[in-house]
């Protein structure tokens, strides 16, 4: 191998180091701005600028933590979900907006029942047409007027798993395989570099 290709080689096997410790840190900041800009402008109109370089957002993010915990205590006792219930019925009201509201409220309380998972398990579907396979996650289950039984699946998109498609799609027409949610992921998020080298597929 010559000097022209050591350095490539070395280049890309750099970049995958670098790559995940990045995105790491990008995402990790982004959500601390995200937390600390209420808390931050608040003791900046309180204190000025006149302050240490990130102590107003770090004040900020435990501010913003804090207020969120506080919300979260309030609702969980009698008057809290009381006034969060009249609240809703008023969301409800506007068009549109109650739209919005209704389905990012049943993705919430999806993920947050304790009794639910969001996802079920991992399966195999022939999608988008015959011959091709990917990965789907399951989120319910429902039968049809005949009695055929139908999954309720999310199909994810490369690399952001957080967007895709819902298809329901037969029970017979699906392969489950032995993956768990975070490997299905890993997989999905990595473009299938992550996946074994023995797959589920018959």
């Amino acid at each position: 191998m010559n000097n022209k290709s050591h350095f490539k080689q070395y280049i890309f096997t750099g970049l995958l180091s670098i790559l995940p410790i990045y995105a790491t840190y990008w995402i990790v900041k982004q959500l601390f701005l995200l937390f600390s800009s209420p808390g931050a402008k608040l003791f900046y109109m309180t204190f000025g600028d006149n302050t240490f370089v990130y102590l107003p957002e770090i004040i900020g993010f435990l501010l913003t933590i804090a207020s969120i915990y506080i919300v979260g205590r309030f609702v969980t006792n009698i008057l809290g979900k009381r006034l969060l219930s009249e609240l809703e019925k008023l969301v409800e009201r506007i068009p549109i907006v109650s739209l919005v509201y209704k389905t990012v409220k049943q993705i919430t309380d999806s993920l947050g029942s304790q009794n639910n998972n969001a996802f079920q398990k991992v399966v195999q579907l022939e999608y988008p047409r015959k011959g091709l396979w990917t990965l789907a996650m399951v989120t319910g289950e429902s039968t049809d007027k005949q009695g055929d039984e139908y999954y309720h699946i999310f199909v994810p998109t490369t690399p952001n798993p957080t967007s895709g498609y819902m298809i329901y799609a037969q029970k017979k027409e699906t392969i489950e395989t032995d993956l768990t949610v975070e490997e299905a992921l890993k997989i999905i998020i990595s473009g299938g570099m992550l996946a074994p080298s023995v797959n589920d597929l018959v």
